[in-house]
């Protein structure tokens, strides 16, 4: 279970799942979000139905589910290491829009 930093508890306190309008504030304050009264309240009614069905899955008992990261079960998904010819330099400067003979030459950034 991941440390929601008390958002679990406060919400297991209530006994159902489901956020209020200051609490979402708080959260899009924290990422930075302006949001007028209109999108925190649409926002608190969809993010109290997430919750709703975050809710359901607490339901389902699970104890003698094994976790897993693919829905086959895959040994290694990665092909083997394989020494292939690449490009000289002179091939992969060939095309290139503007270079120096040794390396691309890109506008300056900083």
């Amino acid at each position: 279970m991941f440390d929601l930093g008390g958002a679990e508890k406060t919400l297991k306190k209530r006994n159902t799942m489901s956020i209020s309008k200051e609490e979402v504030m708080k959260v899009a304050n924290l990422a930075r979000l302006e949001l007028s009264l209109e999108e925190a309240e649409s926002m608190t009614g969809q993010l109290s139905t997430i919750l709703g069905y975050v809710a359901k899955l607490d339901e389902i008992d699970c104890r003698d589910i094994a976790p897993t990261t693919h829905v086959l079960a895959i040994e290694n998904a990665f092909r083997a290491d394989e020494m292939k010819p690449s490009l000289s330099q002179q091939e992969a400067l060939a095309n290139a829009p503007l270079q120096n003979g040794e390396a691309f030459v890109v506008p300056r950034i900083i």
